[in-house]
Protein backbone atom coordinates (compact mmCIF):
# COMPACT_ATOMS: atom_id res chain seq x y z
CA UNK A 1 0.00 0.00 0.00
CA UNK A 2 1.86 3.52 -1.20
CA UNK A 3 -0.21 7.14 0.21
CA UNK A 4 0.81 9.75 -2.18
CA UNK A 5 1.71 13.47 -1.27
CA UNK A 6 2.64 16.31 -3.36
CA UNK A 7 6.15 15.24 -3.64
CA UNK A 8 6.72 11.72 -2.34
CA UNK A 9 5.32 7.96 -2.23
CA UNK A 10 4.84 6.65 1.46
CA UNK A 11 5.21 3.18 2.00
CA UNK A 12 3.47 1.81 5.33
CA UNK A 13 6.87 0.84 6.92
CA UNK A 14 8.60 4.21 5.61
CA UNK A 15 5.70 6.00 7.52
CA UNK A 16 6.02 4.18 10.61
CA UNK A 17 9.62 4.43 10.74
CA UNK A 18 9.03 8.26 10.32
CA UNK A 19 6.52 8.02 12.96
CA UNK A 20 8.77 6.60 15.29
CA UNK A 21 11.70 9.23 15.05
CA UNK A 22 9.16 11.81 15.30
CA UNK A 23 7.01 10.41 18.52
CA UNK A 24 10.52 10.00 20.36
CA UNK A 25 12.21 13.57 19.37
CA UNK A 26 8.52 14.71 21.12
CA UNK A 27 8.93 12.16 24.04
CA UNK A 28 12.15 13.56 24.45
CA UNK A 29 11.39 17.70 23.84
CA UNK A 30 8.88 16.97 26.68
CA UNK A 31 10.81 15.31 28.64
CA UNK A 32 14.09 17.80 28.58
CA UNK A 33 11.05 20.18 29.37
CA UNK A 34 9.45 18.92 32.19
CA UNK A 35 13.03 17.73 33.71
CA UNK A 36 15.97 19.64 32.14
CA UNK A 37 19.30 17.76 32.64
CA UNK A 38 22.74 18.54 32.69
CA UNK A 39 25.76 17.81 30.74
CA UNK A 40 27.47 14.14 31.88
CA UNK A 41 30.15 12.36 30.64
CA UNK A 42 30.20 8.99 29.25
CA UNK A 43 32.46 6.79 26.82
CA UNK A 44 31.51 9.66 24.25
CA UNK A 45 34.56 12.06 24.04
CA UNK A 46 32.40 15.16 25.13
CA UNK A 47 29.52 15.90 27.64
CA UNK A 48 26.57 15.89 26.34
CA UNK A 49 22.71 15.52 27.45
CA UNK A 50 20.27 12.77 26.82
CA UNK A 51 19.02 14.73 23.63
CA UNK A 52 22.63 14.75 22.22
CA UNK A 53 22.92 11.05 22.90
CA UNK A 54 19.31 10.71 21.11
CA UNK A 55 20.73 12.53 18.21
CA UNK A 56 24.29 10.50 18.03
CA UNK A 57 22.47 7.17 18.60
CA UNK A 58 20.08 7.83 15.63
CA UNK A 59 22.38 9.43 13.56
CA UNK A 60 25.43 6.75 14.13
CA UNK A 61 22.69 4.16 13.40
CA UNK A 62 22.14 5.34 9.98
CA UNK A 63 25.98 4.85 8.92
CA UNK A 64 25.68 1.56 10.65
CA UNK A 65 22.57 0.70 8.27
CA UNK A 66 24.52 1.93 4.84
CA UNK A 67 27.26 -0.12 5.97
CA UNK A 68 25.09 -3.04 6.70
CA UNK A 69 23.30 -2.89 3.30
CA UNK A 70 26.31 -2.26 1.21
CA UNK A 71 28.43 -5.25 2.60
CA UNK A 72 26.38 -7.44 3.68
CA UNK A 73 23.94 -10.13 2.76
CA UNK A 74 22.25 -10.89 5.94
CA UNK A 75 18.68 -9.68 7.34
CA UNK A 76 17.72 -5.97 8.08
CA UNK A 77 15.86 -7.84 11.35
CA UNK A 78 19.22 -8.46 12.67
CA UNK A 79 20.35 -5.49 12.05
CA UNK A 80 17.23 -3.63 13.61
CA UNK A 81 18.05 -5.32 16.88
CA UNK A 82 21.73 -4.42 16.62
CA UNK A 83 20.51 -1.08 16.35
CA UNK A 84 18.43 -0.91 19.08
CA UNK A 85 21.15 -1.66 21.05
CA UNK A 86 23.73 0.44 19.96
CA UNK A 87 21.13 3.65 20.64
CA UNK A 88 20.08 2.13 24.43
CA UNK A 89 23.76 1.87 24.82
CA UNK A 90 24.57 5.62 23.52
CA UNK A 91 21.77 6.92 25.50
CA UNK A 92 22.48 4.86 28.95
CA UNK A 93 26.51 4.69 28.64
CA UNK A 94 27.10 7.42 26.52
Amino acid sequence: MKFTLAWMEWTVPTAIFCGTIILIVIGMTIWQTVSPSLERRGFLPIPTTPGDRLFIGILSSVYIFFAWIGLTQFSLWILLGIVVCWILVVMIWG
